[in-house]
Parts: structure tokens; C-alpha cells; sequence
């Protein structure tokens, strides 16, 4: 398989995955509705993907 298909199943398989947990295991959770929250799981993984690339970046 081309790496760039292979990629991209990788990409649509966890993003299915994430999306069926958060459906389905979302009711679940403990956490108060709050901005602080939102703007917490909005703005958490971008923060941690710019940190990881720019740790390899001036690795």
C-alpha cells in the first residue's frame, strides 16, 4: 500500500475510533460544562501536536 493511503486509513481509522468514544463514552464523564473545559479540549491538542513538532524540530 502507497504510504500516503496507508496514512490517510490511519488518520480516518482513529479519527472513526475518537468519534465513536466521545459519542458513546461521553455521557460518562465527570466534567462540569464550563468554558474553562471547552476551551481546555478545544485547544489541548493543538498545543501538544506544535509542541511535539517543534521538540523534533530543534531536535
Amino acid at each position: 500500500m502507497n504510504t500516503q493511503t496507508g496514512f490517510i486509513f490511519k488518520v480516518l481509522l482513529i479519527s472513526t475510533g475518537l468519534s465513536i468514544l466521545i459519542k458513546y463514552g461521553g455521557p460518562y464523564t465527570l466534567l462540569e460544562p464550563t468554558t474553562a473545559t471547552a476551551l481546555t479540549i478545544v485547544l489541548l491538542p493543538s498545543l501538544v501536536i506544535g509542541l511535539v513538532l517543534g521538540w523534533q524540530y530543534y531536535r
